[in-house]
């Protein structure tokens, strides 16, 4: 059967749906995990995983000390979670997209190694005509 997505582009769906939800990653991710016999898109979906799981946790520090300074009103404290989950959401956006470059770096880096032995392999399967 012929694959309709390469491996690279697995990859960045993988990544991408880190970003977008815990949810949308543990289909894709999960899937990639159970299902997927190559070894280095699971480890993509597990570094995915991990990385997914530190800005859950920031997320989720955030919320706790969003929910302490509405009980307890102060000006500077309520200031300093809008700037700090600011600044988690441009490192969140900088941490996925790098590693979504990575992977289209990656896959461009290996396609003209494939491409190059092919055609030898090609020439030596043909037989010489006399």
């Amino acid at each position: 059967m012929k694959e309709v997505w390469s491996n690279s582009w697995k990859k960045i769906l993988i990544w991408a749906c880190g970003y977008v939800s815990i949810i949308a990653f543990a289909i894709a991710g999960g899937y990639a995990i159970v299902k997927s016999e190559d070894e280095d898109l699971k480890k993509t979906a597990k570094t995915c995983f991990i990385v997914t799981l530190v800005f859950l946790a920031v997320d989720a520090l955030i919320s706790i000390f969003s929910a302490i300074s509405q009980g307890v009103y102060s000006a500077g404290f309520a200031a300093f979670i809008v700037w700090f989950s600011f600044a988690v959401l441009i490192l969140k956006i900088a941490a996925y997209a790098f590693f979504i470059v990575m992977e289209l770096v990656n896959a461009r880096g290996e396609q003209p190694s494939q491409n190059r032995a092919l055609p030898a392999e090609k020439e030596e399967d043909i037989p010489e005509q006399k």
